[in-house]
């Protein structure tokens, strides 16, 4: 297993495209932070974040109030309240979405991690067949689920390093775009406002962005693997990734919307204080996006092991 993992990474890596896609994501990590530097000197320097936090505070008190909040919505607003209040108590500045800081904590590498892997992991299997190789492969005294889980395996392994080059980008180009601001985040633990390292939230925020890419990629897989057509794949992945929210939001009164793949997605919407269902909660999420996992996966390894090789 070991070596067939080995030769798909080189196969995959022999590829001039697979250069191109690392160097254009380190390309456009860098574009998006210089856009943000040009952006954030258009800014009022001179805004108070005492009187945004004050704002945000009689917000969040005011939707309590309401009662229209319930479930994951009102126990976000209830922390946002708490780490309001402290912050004005105790004169502790929030980060600042254009400082080196606030890049750290939040990085977005995960949509470009995810357009990429998706590519390759549509290719992996389906261009086995458009170039004609599939016969050579399966004629190799190889069972067919080991060759499977060494392409499978060699996806995953595309897409942490793609979103480790990308986290490296970002914090290089925080550095060099970026001043140090101060500030500091926070969060509630054990019912207590605590401090948050920014290297912690920002490694958290890539496994919660990873988690989509793992999802999308493998459904790419299954669908490249069945229809044979990546073009297919990446159309389809595309599709839900793009238009998951909008259906969702078309569904929302309805209870099926809780077991639907796309409310589940982004599971760094449980760090942006929004969930697109106040019913769910983030191991929730977990458990309904394993259940689909397991499923695209024994939809692609059942057609690709039972499937007749005539062609």
């Amino acid at each position: 297993m070991l070596k067939l993992l080995q030769n798909e990474w080189m196969k995959l890596w022999s590829k001039k495209g697979t250069w191109i896609m690392a160097g254009l994501m380190v390309v456009l990590i860098i574009a998006m932070a210089g856009i943000m530097k040009w952006s954030g000197s258009l800014m009022d320097d001179e805004s108070d974040w005492k009187l945004s936090t004050q704002s945000e505070l009689e917000n969040d008190k005011n939707s309590l109030a309401s009662g229209i909040l319930k479930g994951e919505s009102k126990r976000l607003a209830e922390e946002n309240v708490q780490i309001s209040e402290y912050r004005l108590a105790n004169d502790v500045a929030p980060l600042n979405d254009f400082s080196r800081e606030g890049m750290i904590y939040n990085p977005s590498v995960g949509s470009i991690a995810l357009l990429l892997t998706v590519i390759v992991a549509a290719g992996i299997v389906a261009s086995e067949f458009s170039q004609g190789t599939i016969k050579m492969l399966l004629t190799r005294p190889v069972k067919r689920w080991k060759i499977m889980t060494s392409k499978y395996l060699a996806i995953l392994l595309f897409g942490v390093l793609l979103m480790l080059i990308g986290f490296i980008t970002t914090i290089l180009s925080a550095f060099i775009f970026f001043p140090s601001e101060g500030g500091q985040a926070l969060a509630i633990s054990g019912g207590n406002v605590v401090e948050v390292s920014i290297w912690s939230h920002g490694l958290y925020m890539l496994l919660l962005s990873f988690v989509n890419v793992i999802i999308t990629a493998t459904f790419a897989f299954m669908i490249g693997s069945v229809f044979r057509s990546s073009g297919m794949a990446i159309g389809l992945s595309l599709f839900i990734y793009f238009t998951g929210s909008v259906i969702v939001g078309l569904l929302s009164r309805f209870e099926i919307v809780k077991y639907l793949i796309f409310t589940h997605m982004d599971l760094t919407m449980y760090e942006s204080n929004y969930v697109l269902n106040d019913d769910i909660t983030l191991s929730f999420s977990l458990v309904v996006l394993a259940v689909y996992l397991v499923a695209f996966l024994i939809v692609s390894y059942t057609v690709f092991t039972k499937r007749d090789i005539t062609a």
